[in-house]
């Protein structure tokens, strides 16, 4: 995966999206990447599609904002979530092709890299959203409760910006939402955090948004994974 030029392009989002709150940070990025492949990560496609005996389609987890569901809120399923005679699917049936979730798997890669290696990540770790209405509540939601004012002054400019590299009408949404293991915020003091990955075919682009909020009693918050930090070298002087 390849991280776009346009990504630059979110500097002032991003820079909105870390918020001070009087419980400690929030931290917000969104990043775009090509689903074209580089380096090392043909050779892992492979190895990853090769598996004897492995369906080519692999089982989503619901999504974790269908337990917070208000009960008035209409429930409209993904196209993905249609029988071809047109009837809905339970969301515990729907799946994902092999290759899509290798796209996945490396945007979080390149996203986190080299803090953390994503590459035995399962299909069960990832949810298809039932709708971009959905997610846009659920991101409101979860804001508004920590940083309503913060938030409101950049909501209408990161959907904006989002549309703008994604083309979200035409995108797939997915969350990716870890155990405690494989979650990369576990270790920092994360009070909460939402993982979510934006995925346009036509485009072959992934939009990668991820938010957290990180108590103020946590060690150095601001040491985790952030845009720019991993390029960061410690040598010992003689």
């Amino acid at each position: 995966m390849k991280l776009l030029p346009e990504s630059s392009g979110f500097d002032a989002i991003n820079n909105a999206l870390n918020i001070e709150t009087v419980d400690g940070s929030i931290m917000g990025r969104l990043e775009s990447y090509s689903c074209k492949m580089v380096g090392q990560e043909k050779a892992l496609y492979k190895r990853f599609h090769s598996f004897s005996g492995v369906s080519d389609l692999q089982a989503l987890s619901p999504p974790q904002s269908m337990a917070v569901m208000e009960p008035s809120s209409p429930h409209t399923l993904p196209k993905s979530s249609q029988s071809s005679g047109g009837d809905e699917m339970s969301p515990l049936e729907d799946k994902i092709d092999r290759k899509t979730l290798f796209y996945l798997i490396s945007t979080l890669n390149a996203a986190f890299y080299p803090d953390y290696d994503f590459s035995n990540a399962s299909s069960e770790e990832f949810s298809r959203e039932p709708s971009l209405e959905w997610v846009m509540r659920a991101v409101q939601r979860q804001m508004m409760a920590v940083a309503r004012t913060e938030f409101m002054s950049v909501e209408a400019s990161l959907w904006a910006a989002l549309d703008a590299a994604i083309c979200l009408r035409e995108s797939e949404i997915y969350s990716y939402n870890p155990d405690q293991t494989s979650d990369p915020y576990s270790e920092n003091g994360c009070l909460w955090s939402f993982n979510y990955l934006f995925y346009n075919p036509r485009l072959k682009r992934i939009v990668f948004f991820t938010c957290r909020s990180v108590s103020q009693y946590s060690a150095s918050p601001h040491e985790s994974t952030l845009i720019g930090d991993t390029n960061m070298d410690f040598e010992e002087e003689d």
